[in-house]
């Protein structure tokens, strides 16, 4: 049900006459690519799961990246008390980011249990959503941390549900959904706009900009698809391609990072760079074994 919903935010298509019966998205033509890294809140096998399958996350992100996503769309964190970094999951959004591949997640509902640091939202680069309600205030339940890129709303989201249901929700996961379309209906315009190019739509267009540009309960404030979007239309693609990850071998595709040749002029450097220093400290005993 969760994922139904948060699809339903970024490409709701509605029906009936008109398309205005049901749930119409932010981005209405964008197509989902579903990636299940962890399991439903019920499923009795989802905390075996969680801690025998901690790479999911990063194998997920990888096998999005490899499979033509435009943007990863994270509606999920672990932001308990032991809530840490995990170097593949840090690895892998590195490596969508490389590809060009913008990355958003969920902030976290931890403001009212400590506002504990939130994962993924905290890795680098990631675009981190807070929530807010109808009124443009930061939702009680959102984390207000430094990693906090901008608010969207997030607080009795009208979605859609399996079936022929609808749920009313909330979370920073609707926030993260809602920035998720608008990044979609950029990449569908301008295509060539880089990851950083497009955080910078988002966070210089937002509404509403806190005192100094920036806090951590807003971000830069108030995500304004339209605005983003007819910003977008006087940039040029970034010069400076994004540099891929290094990693030590790929998952799921070739990915944007070339082989490395196994005959290449440099294969000899290690080598030559080992014997010489061997042959310099052999000298430098000699010498120091033979000195007056």
């Amino acid at each position: 049900r969760h994922g139904t919903g948060m699809a339903s935010v970024i490409a709701g298509r509605g029906h009936g006459a008109g398309n205005q019966d049901g749930v119409l998205g932010v981005a209405p033509e964008a197509r989902i690519l579903p990636v299940r890294v962890i399991l439903e809140d019920n499923d009795p096998q989802r905390e075996r799961a969680r801690t025998e399958k901690a790479g999911a996350l990063a194998d997920g992100i990888r096998w999005a990246a490899d499979h033509g996503a435009d943007v990863i769309s994270m509606s999920l964190g672990d932001d308990s008390e032991s809530a840490h970094p995990e170097p593949r999951e840090d690895a892998a959004v590195q490596y969508a980011l490389g590809k060009g591949i913008p990355v958003v997640a969920s902030a976290g509902n931890g403001g009212l249990k400590g506002n504990h640091v939130s994962y993924p939202a905290a890795y680098p680069g990631v675009i981190a959503a807070t929530a807010v309600t109808h009124l443009g205030v930061r939702a009680r339940f959102s984390t207000r941390h430094w990693y906090a890129t901008v608010s969207a709303p997030g607080d009795a989201i009208v979605m859609a549900g399996t079936g022929d249901s609808y749920l009313s929700g909330w979370g920073t996961s609707p926030a993260a959904a809602f920035v998720s379309g608008a990044i979609a209906l950029i990449r569908a315009a301008h295509p060539d706009l880089s990851p950083a190019q497009i955080r910078r739509l988002l966070t210089s267009t937002a509404q509403d900009a806190p005192q100094g540009g920036r806090d951590d309960d807003y971000g830069a404030g108030l995500i304004d698809p339209a605005a983003a979007l007819k910003a977008a239309a006087t940039l040029k693609p970034d010069p400076q391609k994004p540099v891929p990850a290094a990693y030590a071998h790929r998952y799921f595709g070739p990915g944007p990072t070339p082989d490395d040749d196994p005959a290449g002029p440099t294969d000899w450097l290690p080598w030559t760079a080992a014997a010489l220093g061997l042959t310099l400290l052999t000298a430098a005993l000699y010498f120091w074994r033979t000195r007056p």
